[in-house]
């Protein structure tokens, strides 16, 4: 018979002698009590804290520095822009650094002729329109009163504009913003001083800050560089003569108009034209036209009208037919492409972006130029914009040349040749 006791079925369950008797599994609770932790987890937790705050430290670094590195982007572009002058000067025997201050010195002193000119223009106009608009107040007054059957009197708007409160508050708040506007001057002529200095150094210094550059560099990437340095001179080069020649176009236009129209300060406005509409993107146009349109119209309300029309008419020559033509040449980058830079540049850097976009957009296109393959195009008339009109176009053709035979049509001079040799 069986053993059922307890002591049968631990006899049964037992092991066999000579050999050990099966672990049985740790509880839950239990599990890696006693587990180290791995030797490589610290190192990694470190290292993982340590990237982290030295990318914290380099994006706070960054944005503290971001205007600094701005003005070293301009000094490096205005340098570029000088660089063919220098070298010219320097190939005959003058030294690269006295080459560089006579640069900056014509550059400054065309500059300041410039805004000394235009300043003592406003001032004289400025003087003018206060000294006139009691007239100018007197006749739109009129205008009003013959117009819309009004009583309006000059001296109730001027008691009325004395007391108001918009006026008290603008007083108020342009006494109290003269130490921004000071502070925001003093910070301008702070940063013209860096621009200068940087482009001076990076001008006079080219060929060592070259060599510098290269010589960390293995012997095929210093022609790539020494290249790509090359193209980059002569597309800044090439678009500040292109928009040179466009503002002397410009000014030459609107100076003929402004004489025709007997406007004061004819020369000068016409400098501000051509120069402001063409080195200040997007709305320099605007800028530009704005200042002679005021001055006219304080001699004809009508001219301020005749010159707006001619701002507009020329605009549309110069987008569509001349600058088209010489950025072909001297800078050679699509209009859709420059227009997309000068977008991508001021939504980057804001003016300095659009000002510097299009030399940088051409210098890189034309520094990948040669490392793209380009192949022969086929000759299909689709790449020459004509499409084919399909099984229809024929029959088409046909049906229009039967119309064409009828009685009483008159016949091309195409026609007549082709039934005539029927």
């Amino acid at each position: 018979m069986a053993r059922t006791d307890e002591t049968g079925q631990d006899a049964r369950h037992a092991s066999p002698p000579g050999t050990t008797p099966p672990v049985r599994p740790p509880a839950e609770g239990t599990a890696g009590a006693g587990a180290r932790m791995p030797r490589w987890l610290p190192r990694a937790i470190v290292l993982a804290l340590t990237l982290y705050a030295v990318f914290q430290l380099g994006s706070w670094a960054f944005h503290q520095l971001t205007g600094l590195l701005i003005n070293i982007l301009i000094a490096f572009f205005l340098a570029l822009a000088i660089e063919p002058a220098v070298s010219w000067m320097a190939a005959r025997g003058m030294r690269r650094g006295l080459a560089t201050f006579l640069v900056f010195i014509a550059v400054l002193v065309a500059a300041a002729g410039f805004v000394t000119l235009l300043g003592s223009m406003l001032a004289g106009q400025i003087i003018k329109m206060v000294e006139d608009f009691p007239d100018y107040l007197d006749s739109v007054i009129n205008w009003v009163n013959g117009h819309f059957h009004t009583e309006l009197r000059r001296v109730d708007i001027q008691e009325g504009l004395l007391r108001s409160d918009w006026l008290r508050n603008y007083v108020q708040n342009s006494a109290t913003g003269v130490l921004d506007v000071s502070a925001q001057v003093l910070g301008g002529l702070f940063q013209l001083l860096t621009i200068t200095l940087f482009a001076f150094y990076f001008a006079a210094d080219g060929p060592r800050l070259r060599r510098a550059l290269c010589s960390v560099l293995p012997p095929a990437r210093q022609a790539e560089v020494l290249r790509a340095w090359e193209i980059a001179v002569d597309k800044t080069g090439g678009y500040l003569y292109s928009r040179g020649l466009m503002a002397l176009i410009s000014g030459i236009a609107h100076f003929v108009l402004l004489e025709i129209l007997d406007v004061p300060y004819a020369p000068a406005l016409a400098v501000w034209v051509g120069l402001v509409s063409q080195f200040i993107p997007t709305i320099g146009t605007y800028l530009a036209g704005a200042l002679p349109m005021l001055i006219a119209f304080t001699v004809n309300p009508w001219y301020a009208l005749w010159v707006l029309v001619f701002v507009v008419i020329y605009q549309q020559f110069e987008n569509y037919v001349l600058q088209p033509k010489l950025t072909s040449k001297t800078v050679d980058i699509h209009p859709a492409v420059a227009f997309g830079s000068v977008i991508a540049g001021t939504a980057l850097l804001g003016a300095v972006g659009a000002l510097i976009a299009i030399p940088a957009v051409a210098t890189l296109q034309a520094f990948l130029g040669a490392y793209v393959k380009r192949y022969d195009v086929t000759d299909d008339p689709r790449v020459h914009g004509h499409r084919d009109r399909g099984p229809g176009s024929a029959t088409f053709t046909r049906a229009r040349k039967l119309w064409a035979r009828r009685p009483g049509t008159a016949r091309t001079g195409a026609e007549a040749p082709e039934e005539g040799s029927r």
